[in-house]
């Protein structure tokens, strides 16, 4: 599928510079065009005349040429690019593109791309590890960009771990996989519900939960990269979104969350259902302020909707319906139990016996239950933790 294509080539100052020469090889024997775009730290690792022997092209890194100021644009490149890989891509270009520090040709000719972006990360481990890094991965993730995944081994500084570019032929045929098959939810309406709900107690108080949002979050921006649009149904979440195919609905209580994704899911080709609506509510709401005038106070409570078993009721032949169980004990039957009664498709299980991995937390260890069977997954981030959803519900639509 690479054949025909029109590839721009990032290189920045990595060591790892000179594995783009076999990119560059691999990609023109599959039948692609390529031009390089070089940062200037890049030619410090790589010059542009082995890079230019290798595409037939001249290796753009500057605005214009010192020699007879032609202009090189980077709106151009964008138009004719079928797809844009940076690799080797370090720490300071990851961060200049996750927020747009348009300093160099390169950022520019990204900012500018309207082709898919691919991106192999290549540092040593511990930039690789560091909180900053990672923040930038997943937030150029969130805009729709592809992160091919570095691999751990022997690295330049000599130590051994996690950062070390992935091998050019993998990087290639990522990006075959990738041009060639649409995703399955290209033009599906998905519906995601995230973060708590507040029940209201009387003007200043209500009845809440932990839930800031971030796993539903991660699930619609993974959604939208993957080509959906997605329509998030957020409770009162101190988060934004990113991707232009996310619309977002604000609530607050659990009647609000009810009465929108009854309607929104009415038109849906699936739902994510992955807030944690609040199950009681008061039967009366104070209009002022409750005074402490008493020892004790006795509010009397009544069930709020069932979102999941009232989507499940509705549920027409075509649509998929997707739940979360957060369990504290017997987490399998209660699951299990809840994936009949609610007639979902699969559902999401995770437990607080996983200290670290519930609420407030940028990490979740799940298993996904459906009627086939029950699939475990390790404790990892809550955005790749997104992509093993969003992949299993492509897999039944």
């Amino acid at each position: 599928m690479l054949k025909g294509k029109k590839i721009v080539l990032g290189i920045t100052g990595s060591i790892a510079a000179y594995k783009a020469c076999y990119i560059i090889r691999g990609l023109i024997k599959a039948g692609a065009e390529v031009q390089v775009v070089i940062t200037p730290a890049g030619k410090e690792f790589i010059t542009p005349i082995t890079l230019s022997a290798l595409t037939q092209k001249p290796v753009i890194s500057d605005f214009f040429s010192q020699r007879d100021g032609t202009w090189h644009s980077h709106v151009a490149l964008g138009l004719w690019a079928d797809a844009m890989v940076i690799a080797p891509c370090t720490a300071s270009t990851l961060g200049k593109m996750a927020n747009g520090v348009a300093d160099n040709m390169l950022i520019t000719t990204y900012l500018s791309m309207k082709a898919p972006v691919f991106i192999a990360p290549a540092m040593d481990l511990d930039m690789f590890q560091h909180p900053t890094t990672q923040e930038n991965l997943r937030k150029l993730q969130s805009y729709g960009n592809q992160i091919i995944e570095p691999q751990s081994g022997f690295l330049a500084s000599g130590l051994e771990g996690k950062g070390r570019m992935e091998e050019p032929e993998k990087i290639i045929e990522f990006l075959d996989g990738a041009l060639s098959t649409a995703s399955p939810l290209e033009g599906k309406k998905i519906m995601i519900t995230a973060g708590p709900t507040y029940e209201k107690i009387d003007p200043v108080r209500f009845i809440g939960n932990y839930s800031s949002g971030k796993m539903g979050f991660a699930l619609a921006e993974e959604c939208a990269r993957q080509g959906a649009d997605v329509e998030l149904i957020a409770g009162p979440v101190s988060l934004t979104t990113h991707h232009p195919n996310i619309h977002r609905t604000d609530v607050e209580s659990c009647e609000e969350m009810y009465q929108a994704a009854t309607r929104i899911y009415a038109t849906s080709d699936a739902a994510i259902l992955c807030a944690a609506v609040a199950d009681f509510r008061p039967v009366s709401i104070a209009e002022e302020k409750i005074k402490r005038e008493h020892d004790d106070l006795v509010i009397r409570l009544k069930p709020t909707h069932d979102i999941a078993a009232a989507l499940g009721q509705m549920k027409q032949k075509y649509q998929r319906l997707v739940g979360f169980a957060l369990e504290t004990n017997d987490e399998l039957t209660n699951a299990q139990s809840k994936l009949e009664r609610k007639n979902l498709d699969f559902i999401v299980l995770n437990s607080l016996r996983n200290e670290g991995t519930c609420f407030q937390s940028d990490e979740n260890q799940i298993s996904i239950i459906s009627h086939q069977g029950k699939k475990d997954y390790p404790r990892k981030p809550k955005s790749e933790v997104a992509t093993d959803i969003v992949n299993e519900l492509a897999s039944i639509l």
